[in-house]
């Protein structure tokens, strides 16, 4: 037998066999047998008193120190590009150490979230406590949970914000991070799921008050990871950028452009101008002219403030706040074309002709001079003959002949025929404090069609001259509806009575031809809902496969560099294009542009997700006053769980429970989005008209609940909750007539189906 081991072998053995640290481990390691035992338990006890060891379960390990094997978890990469990473698990009375992923040629891309196992090796001097190299990627992120915490006993617990998250997550005493009870935090799962009792999970941000009306957005913006501060490095590349000089630039400072915004509008990135072309051989057409704010000129390839840029991918827009993708230095002074200050920009000249067919474009790098910066309100009143002082010296020149422009390219749209959905948009409006004041649809007027097809023509200009060059770029992409979806279209436009032919290559016409039935129509709003639902979603690619929305060979974002990374792309593509300098692509971004395209069009989605579930919560605390009112609205989605109803008022999404129904059962039908009672035979589908009372809104998850009172104006319950013997027999909205024909409806497309 081996005599017994010092303090000192047994803390070097435990450092250097991070998996074999249990009593049996170290004793086997040292051949330590039978009475000895009992001495080696009683050395470990005494360093783990003197704090050198902690014990875990049946483990020991130094609870200042990490193992050379452990799991580690990526964090987004630093202003040099450096990889970084914490570990999952830390003992030490200490800040976690500081861990540098080292990643080899062979080693696959890591991104923020990643979990790794990682070998260790410790450094001893600097910031930097360890390097660490891949062995291999395991799992998945462990999941996050935003919610409230409450304290207890034993810790804490997580009640979860999310809609539809109803389970309770549990804290343990030191994994609470001195969070209060009440406060909003961010945690994270802590160790596996168990099949009994509550998930754990540890504290990872404390958030604050939940309460205060503008937590709303900061709630989706920290539940999303929208990174809503700027490193140190990014604010002082920015603050340190200075006006661009006109150098080669082609001057077009005396140019009457302007720009046309919403009213509360913070940045400024395109301006316009257009006037009769005086060229002979093209009467009746036009010049416009587009100007595009420089970011290229400030943001330069591989820079912190690029990386910054691509990291979030977009600005994120919110009722009360906007995070934007570059820092305000930039994004509200330097790049924005505010009036009367002369601004860098890429320019583009498009002649088109009497039916707004384009007949030549050029690009140019410029500065120029807004002459107004204007509202969509004010220009539209004053091309309807109720000039403000600020628009009325300006009709002549230049509001005149831009709506003369925007008149022939509405020919030639006629002609394209783009998808044309009439689906309003929800405008919330704050106080100061951020509590809802009202909820109203947006204005549309041709001042913002105006604007749009400008942009759009731009976009389709900057596309084919990358590709005329060969040059690599982003395209926006928008690919035709999946069969699966289009035969569902089928069947809801059959079901209003409508027709969408079948057997042909399907165009943006054949929906158009659709949508323009159903206008003026009950159907109309169902229809509008039903033809965006079968669409895909747009996205970025380095191929081009067109713009199916848009009716597009080929298109690509140009009009947006401030707030869009993608654009940003298109000006650096057509700065090398034309040889206008050295802050073009870069061979580095060229190589990357694939990955590119992938992550931003993921900010993008994350950016959607979250103002969208901002705009539920702001919706949920306007409601959250009117519990007890009756609505009206349209079904407009159907789930097992229960039916989706947009209420007419608001444009706020409210779920009818499956309870709130009636007693009897209801069939959910998949295919037909159709739900079916199986006494009464009452089906309710996508589009039927309901009356419903506001049971609850809640504000900090956006979840608004109904109770319903009548279906296509046929009362299905009797009023008020007590449930009689009525309850969901009240109204014979369709019977066992229509079920029977909905049931062979669905006989034959399936016997259809099978023979094709």
């Amino acid at each position: 037998m081996m005599p017994m081991p010092s303090k000192e072998e047994v803390l070097e053995w435990i450092s250097e066999n991070p998996t074999l640290t249990s009593k049996r481990d170290i004793a086997k390691a040292f051949g330590i047998k039978g009475a000895a035992r009992i001495d080696l338990k009683r050395l470990l006890k005494e360093l783990e008193a003197e704090g050198h060891l902690q014990k875990r379960r049946k483990t020991y390990r130094d609870p200042e120190s990490l193992p050379p094997v452990t799991v580690l978890q990526i964090l987004p990469p630093d202003a040099d590009g450096d990889l970084f990473a914490r570990p999952l698990e830390w003992h030490g009375e200490g800040d976690e150490p500081k861990i540098h992923v080292i990643p080899r040629a062979s080693d696959p891309a890591l991104g923020a979230g990643d979990r790794i196992l990682g070998r260790l090796t410790k450094l001893d001097e600097g910031e930097i406590a360890y390097e660490a190299r891949l062995i291999r990627r395991i799992g998945t992120n462990p999941r996050r949970v935003l919610g409230l915490f409450r304290k207890t006993a034993e810790g804490g617990r997580i009640l979860p914000i999310d809609k539809g998250d109803g389970k309770e997550w549990s804290v343990a005493s030191d994994q609470s991070a001195g969070a209060k009870d009440g406060e909003l935090v961010e945690a994270e799962q802590s160790g596996p799921k168990g099949r009994l009792g509550l998930p754990r999970a540890r504290v990872v941000a404390r958030i604050g008050d939940p309460t205060a009306p503008k937590a709303v957005s900061l709630i989706a913006i920290h539940q999303h990871g929208i990174p809503d501060t700027f490193p140190d490095e990014v604010v002082s590349e920015s603050d340190q950028a200075k006006p661009a000089p006109l150098g080669t630039r082609e001057d077009l400072r005396d140019m009457p452009f302007v720009t046309i915004d919403p009213a509360d509008a913070r940045d400024h990135d395109d301006a316009c101008w257009a006037h009769a072309d005086d060229d002979p051989k093209n009467a009746g057409g036009h010049v416009l002219w587009v100007a595009i704010a420089d970011v290229a000129q400030y943001v330069t390839p591989d820079t912190a403030l690029d990386r910054e840029a691509r990291k979030r991918g977009n600005s994120s827009y919110f009722p009360d706040r906007v995070v934007p993708m570059l820092p305000d230095r930039l994004s509200g002074d330097l790049c924005s074309l505010h009036e009367g200050v002369p601004r860098a920009v890429l320019a583009l000249r498009i002649q088109i002709d009497a039916h707004g067919k384009k007949i030549g474009h050029r690009f140019t790098r410029a500065m120029i001079r807004s002459v107004a910066s204007l509202n969509y309100g004010e220009v539209q009143q004053a091309q309807d003959g109720q000039p403000n002082a600020r628009c009325a010296p300006l009709m002549e020149e230049i509001i005149t002949p831009l709506y003369a422009a925007y008149a022939a390219l509405s020919k030639a749209k006629a002609e394209r025929q783009p998808l044309a959905l009439d689906l309003p948009e929800r405008k919330i409006e704050l106080s100061d404090k951020g509590d809802v004041l009202s909820v109203n649809f947006r204005d549309r007027f041709d001042a913002h069609k105006l604007i749009e097809e400008f942009m759009v023509l731009a976009n389709v200009c900057a596309a084919e001259t990358l590709i005329a060059k060969k040059s690599p770029l982003l395209f926006r992409v928008h690919e035709e509806p999946s069969p699966e979806k289009l035969n569902a279209l089928r069947d809801t436009a059959q079901a209003a009575g409508l027709t969408l032919a079948k057997g042909q290559v399907l165009q943006t016409r054949h929906l158009n031809q659709l949508l323009d039935a159903a206008a003026g129509t009950e159907q109309a709003e169902l229809i509008n809902l039903s033809t965006l639902r079968s669409m895909t979603q747009a996205y970025y690619a380095p191929q081009n496969f067109g713009h199916f929305g848009l009716a597009l060979r080929a298109y690509a974002h140009f009009t947006s560099p401030i707030r869009r990374y993608a654009d940003l792309i298109v000006h650096r593509a057509l700065i090398t294009a034309h040889g206008w300098g050295s802050d073009g692509l870069s061979p580095e971004t060229v190589e990357k542009l694939e990955n590119t395209a992938q992550h931003i069009s993921d900010t993008e989605r994350r950016s959607m997700l979250a103002e969208r579930d901002t705009t539920d919560r702001y919706l949920a605390a306007y409601m959250s006053e009117r519990i007890g009112n009756e609505f009206t609205g349209r079904v407009s989605g159907i789930a097992r769980f229960g039916v989706f109803v947009k209420l007419d008022e608001t444009g706020a999404d409210g779920l009818i429970p499956m309870r709130e129904l009636g007693r009897e059962y209801f069939h959910f039908d998949a295919e037909t989005n159709t739900l079916t009672g199986s006494d009464t035979g009452i089906v309710i589908g996508l589009g039927q008209r309901v009356t419903a009372r506001l049971t609850e809104a809640a504000p900090v998850t956006g979840g608004i609940a109904l109770e319903l009172i009548s279906l296509d104006g046929e009362l299905v319950k009797r009023a008020g909750r007590g449930g009689g013997k009525g309850r969901g027999r009240g109204g014979p909205v369709r019977r066992k007539a229509a079920k029977a024909k909905h049931k062979a409806a669905k006989t034959k497309r399936k016997v259809t189906r099978r023979r094709k």
